[in-house]
């Protein structure tokens, strides 16, 4: 057996208490990943701006949102603009759709799942947290499925563990583990 490629892409979906959870996950992080950080999080709010700040003050990470055809840089992190769902084309630049809502979000975690695992392949690692519906199972299942690697939150230790047990029901984990415990992994993964 080979061993895994490093991955090009680290792609991160939550929904309730997911603003907490992300403060933790990239609070945690010791450096910068060496690859892009792509999240979707159902955070209800219309300007994302300032959940961006947010973020950035509490992680030190340059955080802003995903533009249409940008091309993600690594030790960044993106967000999905509110109303949009974030795609990543077969180049690795973004695209923004208004398309129908997936899983009664838009953004949906599975259209950047699916479209990130169709761009990166097995260079894709997905991180799936705490959230209050079952977005992001089948993006987990297809990252999965083309030989990319999944870390779910254990839905025992998340505030809101619908999200993470519907994924790991429908697609299993690569690891699943209590969210303090994501970040060094993360880490090891992306050296």
């Amino acid at each position: 057996m080979s061993a895994q490629p490093s991955p090009l892409a680290v792609v991160v979906g939550c929904s309730a208490g997911g603003l907490a959870a992300l403060h933790l996950l990239l609070g945690g992080l010791s450096r910068p990943l060496p690859v892009p950080v792509v999240l979707v999080c159902h955070s209800g709010s219309e300007d994302m701006r300032l959940f961006c700040e947010l973020l950035a003050g509490r992680s030190g990470l340059p955080v802003r949102e995903a533009e249409e055809r940008q091309l993600p840089q690594p030790g960044q992190v993106y967000v999905a603009p509110s109303g949009y769902h974030l795609l990543v084309e077969h180049d690795g630049r973004f695209a923004l759709s208004v398309d129908p809502r997936v899983a009664f979000s838009r953004p949906s975690i599975d259209v950047l799942f699916e479209s990130a695992a169709e761009a990166w392949r097995e260079r894709l690692l997905a991180v799936l947290l705490t959230g209050a519906n079952a977005d992001g199972a089948h993006g987990c299942r297809r990252i999965r499925a083309l030989g990319g690697r999944v870390i779910v939150e254990d839905p025992r230790t998340a505030q809101v563990p619908i999200m993470p047990a519907a994924a790991l029901e429908l697609a299993g984990a690569d690891h699943c583990l209590p969210l303090a415990d994501i970040p060094p992994l993360l880490e090891t993964l992306c050296p």
